[in-house]
């Protein structure tokens, strides 16, 4: 049986990579395997079906098998979390139902992408039905297309927050917009900061845990930022976040081939990206290495 951590516990979660065998099929035996790595890290839990794992590269029955060859894998020691992006409500519904059945613990629903013609009522309403019949607990995640844009009001925030069934809410890349949301969520709801570079600032907000690719390679680095934050000790922060920046650009700029070869340095089987994602040149490696070094993870 997983545990959903409380609060106070600074949740670190990551997206989950898939690794693909030669024939560009999932392997989930090295999945398995890494997870059971992972398990021994400060790694809360995983997200599987996500961006950072390939989501539009998967199809709907190779994310049923990952969520549930994850939930095996960790035999009760973490958590999963699948995710969701879709504009139906019922669609939403019936994939929360499904990634029950494959053993997920919660699940992690993107935001629809703000429409002309959407008035406010229906983002709410969306969540509305979606919290009143999903069997697990849900994660909101504002994640626009492009970072400086957004998709929902800061009142719609607050009222989707303010529903049952809500964990968390994870902020977009557009800190400057977020630093006012995160006045709008439920105080019962945690705010999760969503990437490596903003976990100094995202905690300065109130952030309460991350959910960011960063977490796979060094949860632990992670979870120390909002720590300190959380007991003033700023200095120490700041330290340690610069030094995570240099491989964190890497990784904004090339997405999961960075994951994946910053897992395949620190000993994981990520393998490659699947096509037709490229993977790191030998020059784009040796400077996540160096990245590595920088940040101590290495």
């Amino acid at each position: 049986m997983s545990v959903i951590p409380k609060r106070e516990s600074i949740p670190i979660v990551a997206p989950t990579p898939i690794p693909f065998q030669e024939n560009d099929k999932p392997d989930f035996t090295l999945l398995e395997k890494n997870v059971s790595k992972w398990v021994k890290t400060g790694l809360s839990g995983f997200v599987v079906g996500s961006y950072g794992g390939e989501e539009f590269h998967l199809s709907d029955s190779e994310k049923i098998l990952s969520v549930t060859t994850v939930s095996e894998a960790h035999e009760g020691q973490k958590f999963v979390i699948a995710g969701i992006d879709t504009p139906s409500p019922t669609v939403a519904v019936h994939m929360t139902e499904s990634y029950a059945a494959a053993g997920a613990d919660m699940v992690r629903i993107r935001i629809p992408e703000n429409k002309k013609d959407r008035s406010s009522e229906t983002l709410i309403d969306y969540f509305e039905t979606v919290s009143k019949y999903s069997p697990l607990p849900i994660i909101i995640i504002h994640q626009p297309r492009q970072s400086i844009t957004n998709d929902a009001t800061h009142e719609e925030i607050g009222a989707v927050t303010q529903l049952d069934n809500i964990y968390a809410y994870i902020i977009s890349l557009n800190y400057r917009w977020e630093c006012r949301a995160a006045q709008f969520v439920d105080p019962s709801v945690q705010l999760w900061t969503c990437n490596g570079s903003l976990l100094l600032p995202g905690a300065m907000m109130g952030a309460d845990g991350a959910c960011c690719f960063f977490a796979n390679w060094a949860p632990e680095t992670c979870r120390e930022v909002i720590k300190l934050v959380k007991c003033g000790d700023y200095k120490a922060a700041l330290s340690i976040q610069n030094s995570l920046y240099h491989a964190d650009s890497i990784g904004m700029t090339r997405g999961v081939a960075a994951q994946k070869a910053g897992l395949n340095l620190l000993g994981y089987d990520s393998t490659q990206p699947r096509r037709p994602t490229r993977s790191l040149t030998s020059k784009e490696l040796s400077e996540l290495k160096l990245a590595f070094q920088q940040a101590k993870i290495l």
